[in-house]
């Protein structure tokens, strides 16, 4: 079992293996439970474990410091072994680093000795027995459900043979249930995120469903075209995710990104979005809390291996509709001369003095569209973060304040910076779950919904 391998055992092991000048090992032990189910039945679940190591060696040479980077899996010593030996011949024959700098220092966590906190397949105790009695509703009410759970508990340790001695243990978990009718000619999905599943009813969500599978009796199809459009929090989360990535300083720096000043330069200090808007990232905000220190296996133009440990606290990216900060390293921080502002890993929208919730949108829109989720969203131009993507599972005609029936699906042509200045309403954030790209990369977001009065919808989409 991955408790019983002592990952600090692996990190010590590695930084006195490596003859390299300077060392950084980075063991993640990770494990995971799932369900899955289809038709009203639950047909899988599986409890998966392992440990990753990352060991990074630094080699001092006349010219600088060169680096390399091996990422393997490994359940004994003599496995890490071979990961050092590999990382440090590498470095040996890699040319010096650009973002060469000192290597943080002596950073303890008071728990680095505590073992592994993992999961299994207890965590859906009250969540299994509530899907059945789903299921049964579901079916004898016409529907039909299908869906998946997971949680994830990831313990990481990081050392270096500059005195860290760092952990974090993160739980990710997230849920995601399509409803149906009983001639699946309509769909329906929620979703949402969790660190413990003790917030998650199946029920709850199943009668979410059902509402909605009741929207879409009435069909009425309509022709591509700019609607007023309220984007629910899980849809601007599959947007402003897509913003924030695009927020590396370097690219903006070098003139290739929305935030790129033309003529040269970066928008940090000019307004992007409208006044009282914004977005920002705290590895200690309540329920998206994650790594308060960076976490980098290899360099990048968003990431250093040489800023492993750093600390990471509350950013503001825009505040109150201008642009603060963009993700630094050290090494683009110098380029830009801005303070370093590491990626981390959850980003909150909000807008000042936005109450209510999406209902509260829906309300007050005398005709328009409610979405329910985007999907297959691909990037056109960096310039303007223009994008393009599909509407998934429940696109709904909204008159007179109230949904009166379900429409066709769209592709969309929107960029969500753009977003940011033409809304005209927002309810309150509240935890949102991405269905783009929660899944696999990025579940820890809290957003509003955005009502716009344009939103583009560029063609008519036959996915059902």
């Amino acid at each position: 079992m991955s408790t019983a391998l002592h990952p600090q055992s692996f990190v010590e092991h590695a930084l006195a293996t490596s003859i390299a000048d300077d060392c950084i090992v980075i063991v993640r032990d990770r494990t995971s439970a799932n369900l899955r189910w289809a038709n009203n039945t639950l047909t899988t679940n599986g409890v998966m474990q392992g440990i990753d190591v990352t060991v990074i060696s630094f080699v001092r040479t006349a010219d600088g410091v060169a680096t390399g980077s091996v990422t393997g899996s490994a359940t004994t010593q003599a496995g890490v072994t071979v990961l050092v030996d590999a990382a440090d011949a590498a470095a040996r024959a890699a040319t010096p680093a650009e973002d060469a700098a000192e290597l943080v220092r002596d950073a303890v966590s008071a728990d680095w000795d505590d073992v592994s906190v993992t999961t299994d397949i207890h965590v859906y105790d009250a969540v299994a027995p509530a899907l059945g009695e789903a299921f049964g509703r579901a079916g004898a009410e016409g529907r039909v459900l299908y869906g998946f759970v997971n949680h994830e508990m990831t313990t990481t340790y990081l050392g270096s043979t500059t005195g860290l001695r760092l952990r974090h243990v993160q739980p990710t978990g997230h849920y995601g249930c399509t409803g149906k009718t009983a001639d699946l000619a309509s769909s329906a999905w929620v979703g949402g995120a969790t660190r413990d599943f003790a917030d998650v009813d199946p029920l709850a969500f199943d009668a979410e469903l059902a509402r909605r599978l009741g929207w879409a009796q009435r069909r009425v199809d309509l022709p591509a075209g700019r609607y007023d459009t309220i984007l629910p929090p899980t849809a601007v989360a599959d947007l402003m995710i897509d913003a924030y990535w695009s927020a590396g300083a370097r690219v903006a720096f070098e003139g290739q990104s929305v935030y790129s000043l033309r003529g040269g330069g970066i928008r940090i200090g000019r307004p992007v979005a409208k006044p009282g808007v914004t977005l920002s990232s705290d590895p200690a905000y309540p329920g998206l809390e994650c790594e308060p220190f960076a976490v980098a296996t290899s360099s990048s133009n968003e990431s250093s291996v040489f800023d492993n440990g750093l600390r990471l606290g509350h950013t503001d990216w825009i505040r109150d509709g201008e642009l603060t900060s963009l993700i630094q390293t050290r090494h683009s921080a110098a380029m830009t001369q801005q303070p370093v502002t590491p990626a981390i890993d959850n980003l909150v929208l909000s807008v000042a003095g936005a109450t209510g919730s999406i209902d509260d949108l829906v309300a007050g829109t005398e005709r328009g569209l409610l979405l329910t989720c985007l999907w297959y969203i691909r990037e056109v131009d960096p310039q303007t973060l223009l994008l393009t993507g599909l509407t998934r599972d429940g696109v709904y005609l909204v008159e007179h304040g109230e949904i009166t029936g379900a429409v066709n699906n769209y592709r969309f042509n929107e960029s969500p910076v753009d977003l940011l200045n033409r809304f005209t309403h927002a309810s309150a954030t509240v935890p949102a779950f991405s269905r783009e790209w929660g899944d696999d990369y990025f579940s820890r977001t809290a957003m509003p919904a955005l009502r716009v009065p344009d939103f583009n919808m560029s063609s008519v989409s036959q996915a059902q």
